[in-house]
């Protein structure tokens, strides 16, 4: 069998259908090399037991640990039989329970001192963590003809034992056993880092990483495994993208340079106010980008409301006034009404060129989007292809075949990581030459993740908020535990409205049955949801509020499903300050401006992510009052979400507040599966922690790259990275 074929070698002849198949459907493994790429997440040590005072809430845990005592209780008149088990590591205790049936085994084998490995999802029942009919392999003497059991003692005794990423169908020993059995297969693994890189950094080699991560015989051996795994991940991955940026500076692409007394001169002059420094730097690196005769291809992040429509939109007037065309792709039709409506407003008769009134200087802004009238639209469509329109702000309408423009010269994309790859490149394919790229985002995003995730891009930051933005106050309210704290919430909406201000109510969903009748589920499954209710609905929660706490109130909905026009309508009236109360879904998440609004209540706001609910809370404190957001939640004071919320309102910083996310998600993929629909390669690399490691890998791809951009003389290098970045990845980095 040659080099390569062995790791791409299907589990399931190795391991058999059944267990390939969990693996499969559970772990998103298929190769023998996928395998061998699923690291233990930690090693636990002969004679050490794990902590069982901090198991996380609601997660699938793996722990070792000693039976203090078992006792079988009955219920229903003797007719049903609990078997309760206390677990200690002589700090904490855990309990554990089986039903029914269930219960002969365990009690025959958990008897007091005992010792085994136990998986489940850690719940909590009468104020207690427990695991409910956990799945468990002793690893002290039990009966001689338990052949399984003593390969376990013999496997635990005197050795780091890994425990793995596991999943309710699979246990973390099962898949022990499974990398055993592919583990000779890590002798013949394809070495990528080039001979010369690996010896002066003083790397393992790679075959050695893989045994030396799976079956450890000292932390030392774990260490150095890492060391070299993280390397390989950080490697590959700049690697794809130092080629990608290589392969942008061979396009040709026309300089777009601002005209001294044009349209940028005429806008500058007439605005209100100075821009912050931030701005005028930020605008200087993009002004030199767009001189150069290759395409830009620049991330500018930037806090919410901290003026990058502003800086977007100078770029885009200098596009204009050398000739070319600026289209700026929203995500929703909300989000291209709102942006066409704020820059019509501030470049006033600038925006009215050739039109009755409008400035000599001016160009035509249009809208487009897909539910435009068919007069409207072929105005649009029309004011395109002559170049009559300097700037089109659209949704993805902007991408259909029948949009041609005259000189298309700048594609700017708001809220980048809300579109695919396709829809970005298909704009960029209407340029004569590739288009200048200025991509925007309010989520912010740490260093080290802008060098992995955006690493083809060249990084802009705005972090200064501009003169006259307010502090927003936040607060979690735990709606289960104390509701008079809900209560309190409704009367704070009520005085800021009765003081002329006022508020958005997010939920999660529309309401009105969108998800379709509800299946039919068996009577385990049931309970198990019993507790799970549906998340709130805007139109539930908009009803209630106006005949409850809310009565007298003007209180609207804002929705997806709402006709276009009837949105834009909803959002006019309450800009204009004739709605009090608008009860949204996260329809309303990115750049909606209305500075009088200065509350914002979230419903379940644990079922929002962290940079979902920092987007949502910039909302508010836009003017000059203060801003008040209040996350409200039934989630248990211990578990991961309401540690997430408490984070969230403890901080307004953006870059706190993404790494954060990311310490939380640590295991998941970096990539996203937003940014590029496929699995992470990332996996013993992490964002936070291992910024020198990208740095310098960066570093050294930049060099490989520059010496050998096709890498003809590295050959197991472009074999890894046709493995690591397979060709959906690949394609998603050349389409940045």
């Amino acid at each position: 069998m040659d080099r390569v074929s062995a790791f791409e070698e299907p589990l399931r002849k190795l391991l058999g259908g059944p267990t390939a198949k969990v693996m499969a459907e559970h772990l998103d493994l298929h190769t023998v090399g996928d395998l061998l790429h699923h690291y233990p997440r930690r090693y636990e040590e002969r004679g050490r037991l794990t902590a069982l005072t901090d198991l996380p809430l609601d997660e699938h845990v793996t722990v070792v640990a000693q039976v203090a005592d078992a006792r079988v209780l009955t219920f229903n008149g003797g007719r049903g039989k609990r078997l309760e088990v206390t677990l200690t590591d002589g700090h904490g205790r855990l309990q554990l329970v089986f039903f029914g049936h269930g219960v002969h085994k365990p009690h025959k084998d958990l008897l007091p001192g005992r010792r085994a490995m136990f998986a489940g999802k850690v719940s909590v029942f009468n104020r207690k963590m427990q695991l409910a009919h956990p799945t468990y392999q002793l690893l002290d003497a039990a009966s001689a003809d338990d052949a399984e059991a003593t390969e376990a003692v013999d496997a635990f005794a005197g050795k780091l034992l890994p425990i793995y990423p596991a999943c309710k169908q699979l246990d973390s020993w099962r898949i022990a056993k499974a990398v055993d059995a592919v583990l000779p297969s890590a002798r013949e693994a394809v070495d990528p880092l080039p001979e010369a890189l690996r010896e002066g950094r003083g790397f393992t080699s790679l075959p050695e990483a893989l045994l030396k991560i799976h079956r450890p015989a000292t932390k030392a051996d774990v260490t150095e495994a890492r060391d070299r795994l993280k390397w390989d991940e950080a490697f590959v991955l700049q690697v794809a993208l130092a080629r990608r940026r290589y392969a942008d500076t061979q396009l040709p692409a026309a300089a777009r340079r601002p005209v001294p007394g044009g349209l940028l001169d005429a806008f500058d002059a007439k605005l209100p106010f100075t821009l912050t420094d931030g701005q005028r730097k930020v605008s200087g690196e993009i002004f030199d980008d767009l001189a150069t005769e290759h395409p830009m291809h620049r991330l500018l992040q930037g806090e919410v409301g901290s003026g990058k429509t502003m800086v977007a939109l100078r770029a885009m007037l200098a596009v204009v006034d050398a000739g070319g065309q600026a289209a700026m792709l929203a995500p929703t039709e909300v989000l291209a009404q709102q942006h066409h409506r704020s820059i019509t407003e501030m470049m006033g008769e600038l925006a009215e060129g050739g039109m009755l009134g409008g400035s000599d200087q001016g160009t035509k802004v249009v809208l487009l989007t897909g539910s435009m009238g068919t007069a409207a639209r072929r105005q649009a469509l029309l004011d395109l292809v002559t170049g009559e329109a300097g700037i089109v702000i659209g949704t993805h309408a902007l991408i259909e075949d029948k949009v041609k423009f005259h000189d298309l010269g700048l594609v700017v994309v708001d809220e980048q990581h809300r579109f695919g790859v396709e829809q970005r490149d298909a704009l960029r394919s209407k340029g004569k030459q590739p288009p200048h790229l200025l991509v925007m985002t309010a989520t912010p995003i740490p260093r080290t993740v802008a060098m992995t995730v955006f690493g083809d891009l060249e990084t802009s930051v705005l972090d200064q908020l501009p003169a006259g933005r307010s502090p927003i106050a936040s607060h979690v309210v735990p709606a289960k535990d104390k509701p008079h704290f809900l209560s309190r919430a409704w009367e704070r909406v009520r005085e800021e409205a009765e003081n002329g201000h006022q508020a958005y109510v997010v939920c999660p969903r529309i309401g009105d049955d969108e998800d379709g009748p509800a299946k039919k589920k068996g009577k385990k499954a049931a309970e198990e949801e019993a507790d799970k209710r549906p998340p709130l609905a805007v139109l539930e929660i908009a009803e209630q509020l106006a005949k409850g706490p809310l009565h007298g109130l003007r209180v609207e909905v804002l929705h997806g499903r709402m006709q276009p026009d009837d949105k834009d309508d909803v959002m006019r009236r309450f800009a204009a300050g004739d709605v009090d109360v608008l009860v949204a879904t996260t329809v309303i998440e990115v750049g909606v401006n209305v500075p009088n609004a200065t509350a914002m209540v979230i419903m379940d706001a644990d079922r929002f992510g962290v940079s979902q609910l920092h987007q949502l809370r910039g909302r508010v404190g836009r003017g000059s009052a203060p801003g008040l957001c209040l996350l409200v939640t039934e989630a248990h004071e211990a578990s991961p979400a309401r540690a997430r919320l408490s984070a969230v309102a403890a901080t307004l910083d953006g870059f706190e507040l993404s790494r954060i996310d990311l310490e939380q998600r640590r295991e998941g993929d970096v990539l996203g599966q937003a940014q590029s629909g496929v699995r992470s390669s990332l996996r013993v690399l992490n964002v936070i922690d291992d910024e020198e490691v990208i740095a310098a890998a960066r570093q050294e791809a930049v060099a490989v790259v520059a010496a050998d951009p096709g890498l003809e003389h590295l050959p197991e290098l472009r074999t890894a990275l046709d493995a690591l970045l397979d060709k959906e990845r690949e394609e998603y980095l050349d389409k940045g």
